[in-house]
């Protein structure tokens, strides 16, 4: 008698273990116990989060800006304060949300990553929107045009016009760029460098040829009567825009969208815009 009673209590605890572990349950289809490879994976969602970003941002009073030091658009000056274009206008949609905004310089290449476990609330830092970013991120209107464009020394520039004359060139470049991402395209090699700036010496030093760089931060760092005067720009490698970018399903983004067209309107923006150097004709409305 005890021997059936065990085999019973088996029996049912392996019912109960294939049901938990794979079996029908009513109004659902049969999924195999397990997966396999060739089950196919979850469609991702664009829902947006359970939770609502912008109180999470306003529950802890801050909001944390991923950036790099990145001259016209986020730079320090001589008191050790974040300015610049991008900076400014943080500055200025934080205080929209009632918030304190704090500047977190990070590895450009792990910018993503960085979003996605809260270490920032927000990429902001002329980030170039791609591929890469819309999958992994929400992605603000453009608000500023821009394009990659390779700096040469002034004396050498005539030698350097179009794209075929780069090969041969020692590339400095900021890691995962979109100004790297242009040099792989073309199969060029280059050293990989921690921000647009050390690109920048690199070339001005002399340890590398030329670099890649943004048009806008080319604008306001080469050139007569700025920090390099001796470097000068060639060839520009693309087009492309600037968005902010926050995590996926946030209700930050569309807040930011309100907030650009309304300080756009104000002036506010064209005003940041004078006083670093940007131009009047990337602005994006």
């Amino acid at each position: 008698m005890k021997r059936r009673l065990t085999a019973l209590a088996l029996a049912l605890g392996l019912t109960f273990a294939l049901t938990a572990c794979g079996g029908t349950t009513p109004g659902n289809a049969e999924t195999p116990a397990g997966g396999n490879s060739e089950t196919p994976a979850p469609a991702e969602s664009n829902a947006p989060a359970a939770e609502s970003d912008m109180a999470y941002v306003q529950d802890k009073g801050t909001l944390i800006v991923g950036m790099t030091d990145f001259n016209p658009m986020d730079y320090k000056d001589e008191n050790g304060e974040w300015i610049g274009f991008d900076a400014d206008m943080a500055k200025a949609f934080a205080e929209s949300l009632g918030v304190e905004v704090e500047f977190l310089e990070i590895n450009w290449d792990n910018k993503l990553m960085e979003l996605d476990t809260k270490g920032i609330d927000v990429i902001w830092n002329g980030m170039t929107i791609n591929d890469e970013v819309k999958a992994g991120a929400s992605v603000s209107e453009p608000y500023c045009r821009n394009g990659q464009v390779v700096v040469v020394s002034a004396d050498k520039a005539e030698d350097y016009q179009t794209v075929e004359s780069l090969s041969g060139l020692n590339f400095a470049v900021e890691n995962g760029s979109a100004g790297a991402a242009q040099l792989d395209a073309l199969n060029l090699s280059y050293v990989a460098k921690t921000t647009q700036a050390d690109a920048l010496m690199e070339v001005a030093s002399g340890a590398s040829d030329a670099c890649v760089i943004d048009l806008l931060m080319a604008g306001a760092m080469i050139g007569e009567g700025t920090s390099y005067p001796d470097l000068t720009y060639t060839v520009q490698l693309n087009d492309e825009e600037y968005g902010v970018a926050f995590r996926k399903g946030s209700d930050l983004t569309e807040a930011f969208n309100s907030f650009w067209k309304e300080a756009y309107d104000a002036g506010t923006v064209m005003e940041t815009a004078t006083t670093y150097g940007v131009q009047e004709s990337v602005i994006e409305k």
